[in-house]
């Protein structure tokens, strides 16, 4: 698509329903991009890079809140030592690199997942880079890194029996909300829409609490190949969706009287 094009598909997302305030990304088939051009895997995460960045570019322009990229899974430290010392490598020269872009988009940094589990160069340059962004008001990004959505409500769950065992309360006062609020990022709004690329069909452990709701969108693109027209071929079909969060549609109540 063209720049014109781009901007005219914007205005009429904005115009013809809501936006996603919270979009999640499975960012899949780094791998089978690589594979199918005969690279090393670490080539399609590389190649991953534009991307992120187009994502990151369409979110911003349609008002987004927060956007947050499936990054590197608690599962993904079993993989092959050098692939994953080439990641940790490839994360931290990303970083760097892309800090400066981000700032001229106004965009924000955050994280969830066991950060202490990455390796100390990584955690510096993360720290820099949230500190470079924390002035800014736009798109909040957030990495998903060492992350598990079962590991993250363990450990929810095990911050919960320390602050109630402390404090001697009652097992009761352990409800849904405070259990929200113990999670890595407590004051972030649940994803409205989870996508995922390269048409798998799985949630991969990915924040299987926030995503109770979310409405789920598969592209057989893989994400390499992904670029801003199919962003907003997901919030375009988001935008048909009618979200009843358990409830009865209000035209089906009409209807029955």
């Amino acid at each position: 698509m063209t720049q014109k094009e781009l901007k005219r598909a914007e205005e009429e997302l904005r115009k013809s329903g809501p936006v996603p305030r919270h979009i999640a990304i499975i960012m899949d088939g780094n791998g089978r991009w690589a594979k199918k051009r005969g690279l090393p895997r670490v080539a399609g995460h590389r190649a991953g890079i534009k991307a992120v960045r187009e994502v990151v570019k369409g979110c911003g322009a349609l008002g987004v809140e927060y956007l947050t990229l499936y990054t590197f899974s608690t599962e993904n430290w079993s993989r092959p030592k050098t692939e994953v010392a080439a990641l940790m490598r490839f994360l931290r020269s990303t970083l760097r690199k892309e800090r400066e872009e981000l700032d001229r988009n106004n965009v924000r940094l955050g994280t969830i997942g066991r950060i202490r589990d990455l390796p100390a160069a990584v955690r510096d340059e993360l720290s820099a880079s949230i500190e470079y962004l924390s002035e800014n008001t736009g798109l909040n990004l957030i990495l998903a890194l060492s992350y598990s959505g079962r590991t993250e409500i363990l450990d929810a769950i095990r911050s919960i029996v320390r602050e109630v065992q402390a404090g001697g309360d009652s097992s009761s006062r352990i409800t849904e909300s405070l259990l929200r609020s113990h999670l890595y990022r407590g004051d972030v709004p649940d994803p409205d829409l989870l996508m995922r690329t390269s048409g798998e069909l799985r949630v991969s452990n990915f924040l299987l609490w926030q995503i109770a709701y979310s409405e789920l969108y598969i592209t057989d693109v893989l994400w390499p190949d992904f670029r801003r027209r199919h962003l907003y071929d997901a919030v375009r079909e988001y935008q048909k969706r009618e979200r009843r969060f358990g409830k009865i549609s209000p035209a089906t109540v009409k209807g029955a009287r």
